[in-house]
């Protein structure tokens, strides 16, 4: 589908190798900071250069309602959506916080909501439609539709320069969709991965689980990765797709929300494997379906926190930790530098 398939850049070799060679001259023992100096490594891989930065770190949140939101499959009304486009619009969402702490660029797009929304500061408007297609009765999107929404993404990332790119979500019903996509993805029972989403309780989650189940009978699962995307998921899930893919193709590094967002990072490995090289996971999403998504990932998670809100908050907390990393590889002294006697041969 036009740029989706164009090839994804690689990591730098050279780089890396300079990354790794001044890892082994820092004033510690070697590996003595474990996870820390992988990604400060893995980084420089990224940025093409022995000692990476992340000043400019972009967020993008992709907002878009859910047709399959009237089967009750959510404890929210779908009002909430537009409500709060509103509340990041505003600053006053979780990700509108993490983005004056981290000194980030944070901008919303809206891919349709139901509740129409006014022209609002830092929000984008991409509107596809007022929401996606039920998809226990229809497919999520036509095939112009998820053009539309992969085109989001791509222009997400390409509209700002960067040295991180996170993506974000906001849609009342996308847990339902994401689920769907996993089971298919994954091949594995709906039971073992639905969870409660926005606080649905035993009953609501149970019923949940019936329409994705009844949803998957009617879409089938063993198809191409654009195809299921296109039957079970949704705007937002599809820009978040389209970005992870650009991502690689562009060469900026990706970090991975939770459970949506992983599901869409999983969809794009799928479309080419080696979107991988681009992605950091940032945390073990408290959704219950997260811990059979982690075993199909390339890495693992960094942090557990017991976080499942959304809107790309996860990520945004995990950037402090990867700035350290960046930090303590740049800026330790060698053993010549702090003249310090290096480990005997």
């Amino acid at each position: 589908m036009s740029w989706v398939d164009g090839a994804v850049r690689p990591l730098d070799e050279s780089a890396l190798a300079a990354a790794r060679e001044r890892q082994q001259h820092l004033t510690k023992p070697a590996g003595s900071l474990g996870r820390l100096e992988q990604l400060a490594i893995r980084l420089a891989g990224m940025q093409g250069q022995s000692c990476p930065r992340l000043e400019q770190v972009s967020i993008a949140v992709f907002a878009a309602d859910h047709g399959v939101a009237a089967e009750g499959v959510s404890a929210y009304p779908q009002v909430v959506t537009a409500e709060m486009v509103r509340n990041f619009a505003r600053g006053g969402a979780a990700i509108s916080v993490a983005a004056r702490v981290l000194g980030a660029d944070l901008r919303v797009w809206n891919l349709g909501t139901v509740a129409a929304l006014e022209p609002l500061p830092g929000v984008e408007s991409r509107v596809i439609a007022p929401q996606s297609g039920n998809l226990l009765h229809e497919a999520a999107m036509t095939a112009t539709q998820l053009q539309q929404a992969l085109d989001v993404g791509r222009e997400a990332v390409l509209c700002l320069p960067t040295d991180l790119f996170i993506g974000g979500e906001m849609g009342i019903g996308n847990t339902t969709a994401a689920t769907a996509l996993a089971a298919a993805l994954l091949e594995q029972p709906v039971a073992d991965l639905v969870g409660p989403g926005t606080g649905l309780d035993t009953a609501g989650t149970r019923h949940k689980c019936q329409v994705i189940e009844r949803a998957l009978v009617r879409h089938g699962t063993g198809r191409e990765p654009l195809d299921l995307l296109a039957s079970l998921g949704g705007f937002e899930v599809a820009a978040l797709a389209g970005a992870y893919l650009t991502c690689a193709q562009q060469g900026v590094a990706a970090l991975v929300d939770g459970f949506i967002c992983t599901v869409a990072a999983l969809l794009a490995c799928r479309i080419n494997a080696s979107v991988a090289d681009w992605l950091l996971f940032s945390h073990h999403s408290a959704e219950p379906g997260y811990r059979l998504i982690r075993q199909a990932l390339p890495s693992a998670p960094l942090l557990d926190l017991g976080l499942r809100l959304g809107e790309g908050s996860g990520a945004a907390t995990t950037v402090p930790l990867l700035r350290m990393a960046c930090s303590l590889h740049a800026e330790m002294a060698t053993f010549a530098e702090a003249a310090v006697s290096e480990k005997g041969a």
